[in-house]
């Protein structure tokens, strides 16, 4: 596949990082004003790149817009995208258009009827503040996860979950949980251990300090917790620090939930307090630095069941968790943009984190898979990926059992949904005409999966 990418930043730098080290046949041109930025890409990974503005027409034939098949407009400019997204189409009439916008103007439902292909042709909207926004939500919805999210129309999760000594079946061969806990719609799909992310064998088993990855039935969610010594903790309150974009979209996502959750905002800048504070109905707006404990200690850190750090700046975030877990709270959750500081997280002991970057761009990587890929969520700094994909009549795995699929070793099958009923895959399990699957797969292993699904020219 021909893709263009508009914008050598953090998320098009790291899409474009994404999809060099695949062993998928793409041909990537990045384009950035920059040429620092482009020059790093293209000396560290097999793209091509051009210095130039995205927006221009010669650029973009320059970059080959005329034969490609997708444009991914993620420049630092909403204005700059839109206006990419239109010149791909009116004068190279490339198939898919996918645009970062960030403005919640450009974001209102009100104004949808714009994106029409007959008015201003994008494809598809990528929004970091909304995508955050659900991330976080999700966190806030199972406190003792450090990652999650929703699969096969949110009836499955990905949940991930650190193990502790007071985990009851550490020890056990996965083959013996699965007879243990047999009505349990639960797949142990990966494990980190160390450095290491692996998809782990039946007869593994589990240690303290693992980072687990399972797939469940998301009515199984509290019964899964309780299983590996998690137990669910209801957030009341909850004090977010930085009224950023990102940050007031979360405390406006926050006052329209239903559990009518009772919130706090923290911001430095007074001008940014001061709009938060119209924005905002029912939450307290404090004025002042999240990382000063006096100004912690009026907003009742203690009480707080969870406290979010969404500023723009990473350290920031991650020295407010580490104060506001030794002031008291409960659940400490840092916005982190920088996948080589997410090592730092358990150590410091920072509950969850939220990384802008990789939930844009598994938003993106959902457009850019080939076959019946549905749905695709990048873990860590692209060291894997969940996959829900469906399963055609003429795919490699219909009629196959799960034993005979051809999966490869580091891939591994989590729940599947046959109709209406979502299942455990065993391995005399047969895979038909429409079944939807979840897939996780370690970065070598996604070409091979994603092949499992093409079907002649069935693309997209």
């Amino acid at each position: 596949m021909k893709i263009i990418i508009c914008g050598a930043g953090q998320v098009g730098g790291q899409i474009a990082r994404h999809l060099a080290r695949e062993e998928i046949a793409n041909q990537v041109t990045v384009i950035d004003k920059d040429a620092g930025l482009v020059r790093r890409l293209t000396d560290a990974y097999d793209v091509s790149g051009i210095a130039g503005f995205a927006s221009h027409p010669d650029v973009l034939e320059k970059a080959g817009a005329r034969d490609a098949d997708m444009i991914i407009a993620a420049t630092q400019s909403d204005e700059v995208n839109m206006v990419v997204c239109q010149v791909a189409n009116s004068i190279f009439s490339v198939p898919r258009k996918i645009a970062r916008l960030r403005a919640p103007a450009y974001l209102n439902a009100l104004y949808s009827d714009l994106y029409r292909q007959d008015h201003l042709p994008i494809d598809v909207v990528i929004s970091p503040e909304y995508a955050v926004a659900d991330a976080v939500m999700q966190r806030l919805a199972a406190p003792a996860a450090f990652d999650i999210e929703g699969f096969l129309d949110n009836r499955a999760q990905l949940v991930g979950i650190t193990l502790d000594s007071a985990c009851a079946v550490l020890r056990t061969p996965l083959r013996q949980l699965s007879e243990l806990f047999s009505t349990l719609r639960a797949v142990v799909v990966g494990v980190r251990r160390g450095e290491r992310l692996f998809v782990p064998e039946p007869g593994d088993q589990l240690y303290a300090e693992d980072q687990v990855y399972l797939i469940t039935a998301t009515e199984d969610m509290a019964r899964l917790m309780e299983v590996f010594g998690k137990p669910h903790r209801e957030v009341q309150r909850v004090l977010i620090i930085g009224a950023g974009n990102i940050g007031l979209h979360v405390a406006q996502t926050l006052e329209a939930d239903s559990r009518r959750i009772r919130l706090k905002l923290v911001e430095r800048s007074r001008a940014r307090a001061e709009v938060a504070a119209d924005a905002l109905r029912r939450t307290v707006v404090l004025n002042g630095d999240g990382l000063d404990v006096d100004l912690l200690e009026e907003a009742n850190i203690t009480a707080m069941d969870a406290v979010l750090a969404l500023t723009d700046d990473d350290k920031t975030n991650i020295l407010a968790c580490v104060r506001a877990k030794t002031e008291g709270a409960k659940l400490v959750v840092a916005l982190v943009n920088d996948p080589s500081l997410i090592s730092l997280i358990a150590p410091m002991g920072i509950d969850a984190y939220v990384n802008p970057r990789s939930t844009t761009v598994s938003s993106i990587l959902r457009y850019v898979r080939h076959g019946r890929i549905r749905a695709v969520y990048s873990i860590g700094d692209g060291e894997a990926e969940v996959m829900e994909a469906q399963v055609l009549g003429t795919s490699a795995l219909a009629g196959r059992t799960v034993r005979d699929s051809e999966m490869p070793e580091a891939a591994i099958i989590g729940l599947i949904r046959k109709g209406d009923q979502l299942i455990v895959p065993r391995g005399d399990t047969r895979l038909a005409e429409g079944d939807v699957l979840t897939i996780f797969a370690v970065r070598e292993a996604v070409a091979e999966v994603e092949r499992l699904f093409q079907v002649g020219l069935d693309f997209f």
